[in-house]
């Protein structure tokens, strides 16, 4: 599956810079609980904003707490809870104001925080990765590094292996690398199938 490049195309949801209160850590397997995006500080009220251009598919309740989901493409953000100011239908640029942050639902009761979601297709993937604020990871597509051809073994960095890249190929000159399931992506659940089919 292709992935699309998405670091430092979009803008904070809240302004100024918020703190991350619960960073992306997805689970291993879809029916696993994990965290599918980021907690934002944030306060009751507080101005939600697009991440990017995009058009409004979602503005309601999912299990009592306001939720706005945009669509950009190939590509969600989702926003809760948010007591939206949009409607389905409507176009937004980065950065307008969807809605307003609410404290019922949010991830970080008592205080007050933001979750922030970014989908691709049926993936969920790190949404901090739109603002610059992770550095993204591409690993071996099948492995351990392999050399290319006839000749010496590429020399072993002291670095994890996770962050290795396999040599590159002798007839294309390509990097052969994979999307990684872990910090950076995650299936998506059943349970967010019904809002998922609106996009």
């Amino acid at each position: 599956m292709a992935i699309p490049s998405s670091a430092s195309e979009g803008v904070w949801p809240l302004q100024p810079q918020p703190d991350v209160v619960r960073g992306f850590d997805p689970p291993a397997q879809d029916w696993q609980p994990g965290h599918r995006g980021v907690d934002l500080r944030g306060s009751p009220g507080q101005s939600v904003r697009a991440a990017k251009a995009g058009l409004v598919v979602f503005a309601g309740r999912i299990a009592g707490r306001g939720n706005v989901v945009v669509s950009h493409g190939g590509t969600r953000t989702t926003y809760q809870p948010v007591t939206a100011s949009v409607q389905v239908g409507d176009r937004v640029s980065a950065g307008a104001r969807i809605g307003s942050l609410v404290r019922f639902g949010s991830h970080c009761w008592p205080a007050t925080c933001l979750h922030w979601g970014l989908i691709h297709e049926e993936t969920y993937l790190n949404p901090l990765t739109l603002v610059g604020a992770v550095p993204v990871r591409l690993l071996p597509l099948f492995g351990s590094l392999a050399p290319a051809g006839p000749g010496p073994s590429p020399p072993r960095s002291s670095a994890p292996s996770h962050t290795s890249f396999f040599p590159p190929r002798e007839a294309s000159g390509l990097l052969a690398v994979a999307p990684v399931v872990g910090p950076m992506a995650a299936p998506v659940t059943a349970a967010t199938r019904a809002v998922l089919a609106m996009s």
